[in-house]
């Protein structure tokens, strides 16, 4: 799962960014308005946390254009502005969720976690597919009950899955959701990525479609 964080406070950036990392997206950072709508519209992210003050391009002017351009995207917004009339902008401009400064960063994982996970059509915090269940509060998958060890990567590329659970997933897109920007990894890596997690979870789980991609099923046990 991939989020891109738009805040011009280098050092609250750095923090949302990490915890990210550590709740299992890959976190790109932009600071400032025009970077962050053309990233939006250039790359596939699962979520936004978006500032309102910014420089070059207000929060709101990057939201209404992706949202002018159809782009989708789940967005949380942050800012110091907490009067409701500044929420109504907020809301108005296409924002799906709100956060006013000061905030525990814990929270704006949660709030992310639940806008993607609603976003997939889930409405509780476990996405369960067969045996197999992914945690999302926790950051954790089991298997019948059993917890399973998963370094990031894995637990980025099941957790993609399990979102678009029974749905052919592309290699390419893959490759566009478990990596952050800047990383050009090679393209044979999502299949040494889903050996390790197919011998963790059973091969028959994660089937290959020729020449479409790769679909977790629900084998039941």
């Amino acid at each position: 799962m991939r989020v891109l964080v738009v805040e011009d406070e280098v050092e609250l950036a750095g923090k949302l960014a990490r915890v990210f990392g550590a709740a299992g997206f890959a976190a790109d950072v932009a600071h400032d308005g025009r970077q962050a709508e053309r990233l939006g519209r250039t790359e596939p992210y699962d979520a936004v946390v978006l500032d309102l003050g910014l420089p070059h391009l207000d929060g709101l002017s990057v939201l209404r254009t992706w949202r002018s351009d159809g782009i989708d995207v789940p967005v949380l917004v942050l800012t110091a502005r907490g009067r409701w009339s500044e929420k109504q902008s907020g809301f108005s401009a296409g924002a799906d969720d709100y956060l006013v400064k000061p905030f525990e960063l814990g929270e704006a994982v949660l709030r992310v976690q639940a806008l993607v996970r609603r976003s997939r059509g889930h409405a509780s915090p476990e996405i369960q597919v067969g045996a197999l269940c992914l945690d999302t509060h926790r950051g954790e998958f089991t298997l019948a009950g059993e917890p399973i060890a998963l370094t990031a990567q894995e637990y980025r590329l099941l957790a993609y899955l399990a979102h678009h659970a029974e749905r052919i997933v592309s290699r390419s897109e893959l490759l566009d959701h478990v990596y952050g920007q800047g990383h050009d990894p090679d393209s044979n890596v999502i299949d040494v990525l889903l050996g390790r997690v197919r011998r963790k979870i059973g091969a028959e789980r994660i089937e290959t479609v020729r020449g479409r991609g790769f679909r977790l099923r629900s084998t039941g046990t």
